[in-house]
Formats: C-alpha cells, sequence, structure tokens
C-alpha cells in the first residue's frame, strides 16, 4: 500500500514496517508502565534497540551483505546516536518522566512527517519507475486495497497477542531462576518483542530488499526511544524510574552499539558479512554477561573490566582503520 502511494522502500522501512514491528515493544513497555514494572518497560526499550543492531543486522549480514543508503548515514543513525544520548542524558536524575516522555512524542511525529514529506520530494526515480509500468499496475482494485488493509490489521493483532504470549511465558520462567526484572527485560522480553524486526529483515534481506532490511532495523531503534520509551513515561505520573545498574551499563551499550553503526556504515556504505559476525559475537557476549552478572556479580565485574579495558577499545581501533582505509579508498578512486 505505501507503495502504491510511491513511497520509497527505504522510508517504508523507516517508518511503517519500523512502527509495526515495534508494535509489541509498545504494548509490553506500556502494559510495565502502567503496571509498575519499570525496570521492564526500560530494559525492553534498550535492550531491543542492542538486539536490533547486534543480532537482527548481524543476521541479515551473514545472509547477504547489506547496502546502506545515503539518507541514512547523512540523517537516521546520526539520529539514533542522538536520540540514544538524548535517553542517557534524561536518565541521569534516576527517572523518565511525564514531560520527557511527551517531548519525546513530539519528536516522534515531526521525525515521521518529516521523513514521509522528504521522501515524497525526493521521488524522481521512483516516479520514473512507475511512469514506466503498465498503466493496469498503477490502478489498484478497490477490493485489492481492502483486503490489504484486513491483512494489516489482522497481522497487528496476531502481532501483540503472540507477543505477549511469549513474553509472559517467558517472564514467569525467568523468575523461576531468580532473575531480575531488568535483566528480563533486556534478555528475554526484549528478545521476544524483536521477533517481527528478525522476521522482517531476515526476510527482507533473502528477497534483496536490502533497504527495508537496514531501515527496518534503523526506524524500529528511533521509534523504541521516541514511542515506546515516550509513551510509556507520559502515560504513567511516576514516569519511567532507572535503576543504577542501567544508568551505568545497559544505557551506556545502546549509546556504544549505535556509535557502532555510523564507521561499519560509512565504510563502502555497506554492511559486510565479517561485520555481520562482528555484531553477532558482541551480542551473544553482551547477553552472556547479562546471565553471568546476574548469578554472580563477582564474575559479572571481572567481566566488566575486561571488557571496557580489552574488548572496546580493540573494537575501536578496528573500526578506525576500517574507516581510514575506506577514506583512502575513495582518495584513490578520485585520484585515478
Amino acid at each position: 500500500m505505501a507503495m502504491a502511494a510511491r513511497i520509497s522502500p527505504l522510508v517504508i522501512g523507516l517508518t511503517i514496517v519500523a512502527f509495526g514491528t515495534s508494535t509489541p515493544e509498545l504494548i509490553v513497555s506500556l502494559r510495565s508502565s502502567l503496571s509498575g514494572q519499570p525496570d521492564i518497560a526500560l530494559g525492553n526499550a534498550v535492550g531491543s534497540n542492542i538486539f536490533n543492531v547486534l543480532f537482527i543486522l548481524g543476521l541479515s549480514a551473514l545472509i547477504t551483505p547489506l547496502r546502506v543508503s545515503a539518507q541514512l548515514i547523512r540523517f537516521d543513525v546520526p539520529l539514533m546516536i542522538c536520540l540514544s544520548i538524548l535517553v542517557g542524558l534524561l536518565a541521569l536524575d534516576r527517572n523518565i518522566g511525564r514531560w520527557d516522555g511527551l517531548l519525546l512524542l513530539a519528536g516522534l511525529v515531526v521525525y515521521t512527517v518529516w521523513t514521509i514529506v522528504k521522501s515524497r520530494k525526493e521521488q524522481t526515480q521512483v516516479k520514473a519507475e512507475v511512469a514506466t509500468e503498465d498503466t493496469s499496475k498503477k490502478l489498484v482494485p478497490v477490493g485489492a486495497t481492502m483486503f490489504n488493509v484486513l491483512l494489516i490489521l489482522a497481522g497487528l493483532v496476531l502481532l501483540v497477542l503472540g507477543s505477549r504470549w511469549f513474553v509472559d511465558s517467558a517472564i514467569h520462567i525467568a523468575r523461576q531462576f531468580g532473575i531480575s526484572e531488568l535483566v528480563i527485560g533486556l534478555t528475554v522480553v526484549s528478545a521476544g518483542t524483536s521477533l517481527p524486526e528478525v522476521a522482517t529483515s531476515v526476510l527482507a534481506a533473502i528477497r534483496g530488499e536490502r533497504d527495508i532490511a537496514v531501515g527496518n532495523v534503523i526506524g524500529s531503534n528511533i521509534f523504541n526511544v521516541l514511542g515506546v520509551l515516550g509513551l510509556s513515561s507520559a502515560v504513567s505520573s511516576q514516569g519511567v524510574a532507572v535503576s543504577e545498574v542501567a544508568l551505568t551499563l545497559d544505557i551506556p551499550v545502546m549509546i556504544a552499539v549505535s556509535f557502532a553503526c555510523l564507521p561499519i556504515f560509512f565504510t563502502s556504505h555497506r554492511i559486510s558479512r565479517w561485520e555481520g559476525g562482528l555484531f553477532l559475537l558482541y551480542g551473544a557476549a553482551y547477553i552472556g554477561y547479562l546471565i553471568v552478572a546476574a548469578r554472580d556479580p563477582e564474575i559479572g565485574r571481572t567481566i566488566t573490566v575486561v571488557v571496557w579495558g580489552f574488548v572496546v577499545p580493540l573494537t575501536v581501533v578496528t573500526l578506525a582503520v576500517a574507516v581510514c582505509r575506506s577514506i583512502r579508498a575513495g582518495k584513490a578512486v578520485r585520484t585515478e
């Protein structure tokens, strides 16, 4: 339906697909916020952003190297980084209050309108493609439109119900093992509510729709901050409380993961298979750390020292080298 309205695949991924697949995060965080479970509400939004980049982008890139649109590099990825930093700043007082939530929701409205309007102004290529198509393809029957609307509504209902059953069951099982609500939100809940993103991006990668595969992840991360966290904070009179662990570890990890996207996206405007494998490796290490730290805090502190003292600097150096090589290669091409 969006393509019939001449909206580009990238914008479809950044808005319609991303917001649709983030519906479970929205429902779960809203329920958690209203029922007095702020750790799950916050952990779900933060954990989903980490999961989306490390696991979904990583897995999609392993299937096929992902081409990255210039618009993502110029605007959407920097916006995702800025929003991640904004969450960290809003959380400094250990609470993301109602006014903070309203500010984030206002940002969501502005972002969505700006993205769609900008897309429709820059559709020369899409319009040219549409002009070459058969006229019969332009005229979508009313019956087909209504059928698509019904499919969307049915899909969203099943999405919400399935995610709710999955998350509720997973939380019950995790609590039997004495795992904290924050860790549950960062792992089980965030992974469960991100399953639609997994299916969408992986399927898009298999079909070669790389703009949707990447745009879905970036758009979902933006929606998780502006929509999920914003609405969860706005509907609760106390806002969403931020624990010390979330403030000192998990939110910084979300910010670091967002920053990691920029140099990787910058190198040749693509995400290669080895970069996807690196994302998956870090994702597995992060989940493993959360589980180990929850069961044995002393081991968790040791792992933290190793990660910040060795793994993070090594990663920064690796990404910096990749960026420098990309810049040199670009200069060599221009010189020739």
